[in-house]
């Protein structure tokens, strides 16, 4: 493998990571345009009348299937495993579909800074079910054969790189099952759980609510982690205690159609604060997603296989 191919792929790796990660964490809302509602006074309803009205909005987003999404993150230098790495702001928008599980979606953001100067300033990503496949441009292209979408299994990603089920997991956040139904059901589980009154979301009014849960309450109700051992379980989570995050704030709010229409999560890290915010209308629209043609696309669990092969013979064809 060529030095430039070689240089290419890292640019390529550090990008892919970035992406899954983010398309992992398919939850969060704009928390400025929040603040700067001025809220009804404290509601009365208690816990339990919070549970129901999450319940039922979950019932309405599954059979909903899909929306149109804008997803905003922002990571602290350091957060993502390595000083620098990942640093900075991503957005994602277009559309998702969670049954089955799909998207179509462009994203840019300061974040991509960290790939490399080869690294396009947007990216358009499109998944078919537990499939990646970016866009990278032209002057990646150039360095690919003239192809230029990548594409990343996102279950093969991790062993390609010497990693187990539980880094395969975290890797890819249960990519498919981490969508706003699924959110709402996790955040039903959080003993925390409290209505917190009505604001204005889009010129509109919705109902705003908030919960807490530590990684044990996430891990007992999440499903995207139910294929997973019970060993390998804990070793992600031990993972993500090691590294010092205890848990995760969710709040959402719902309008008077009972679908979600924002979800600001926040995770706060001994390096910073991690936001992902989303905001979710057009519940039902259409998701039509292709693969790319495959003489049009590279594949990024292959090019890792081959860049670990060629440093472990240590040449440069």
């Amino acid at each position: 493998m060529s030095k430039s191919v070689k240089r290419a792929g890292i640019s390529l790796a550090a990008v892919g990571i970035l992406v899954a990660a983010t398309a992992g964490c398919q939850s969060g809302g704009d928390s400025k345009k929040a603040a700067e509602v001025p809220k009804k006074a404290a509601p009365q309803s208690s816990a339990k009348d919070a549970r129901t009205a999450l319940q039922a909005a979950y019932k309405k987003t599954s059979a909903a299937k899909s929306a149109k999404v804008t997803l905003k993150m922002s990571m602290p230098a350091g957060a993502a495993g390595a000083a620098g790495a990942g640093a900075g702001d991503m957005v994602m928008s277009g559309v998702q579909s969670w049954d089955p599980a799909a998207m179509d979606m462009t994203m840019s953001g300061s974040a991509f800074a960290q790939a490399g100067k080869d690294a396009p300033d947007k990216i358009r990503m499109v998944q078919l079910d537990n499939v990646m496949y970016m866009d990278m441009g032209t002057a990646v292209s150039q360095h690919m054969d003239g192809k230029h979408w990548m594409k990343m299994d996102l279950g093969a990603l991790a062993p390609a790189g010497g990693g187990g089920a539980a880094s395969s997991q975290s890797l890819t956040g249960g990519a498919e099952k981490q969508d706003p139904a699924q959110q709402l059901a996790v955040l039903t589980d959080s003993p925390s759980l409290k209505h917190l009154g009505s604001e204005q979301i889009d010129g509109a009014p919705a109902e705003h609510y908030k919960g807490t849960l530590t990684l044990d309450e996430m891990a007992a109700s999440n499903q995207a982690l139910d294929g997973m051992s019970a060993q390998d379980r804990q070793k992600l989570l031990d993972t993500a205690k090691q590294s010092g995050i205890k848990g995760y704030d969710t709040e959402l709010w719902i309008n008077k159609d009972g679908y979600p229409v924002q979800m600001n999560l926040g995770i706060a890290t001994p390096q910073g604060k991690i936001t992902m915010n989303a905001h979710y209308s057009d519940y039902g629209a259409k998701v039509a997603v292709k693969a790319p043609p495959a003489a049009e696309t590279f594949d990024m669990a292959e090019m890792m296989k081959s860049a670990g092969a060629g440093a472990g013979t240590g040449g440069d064809a």
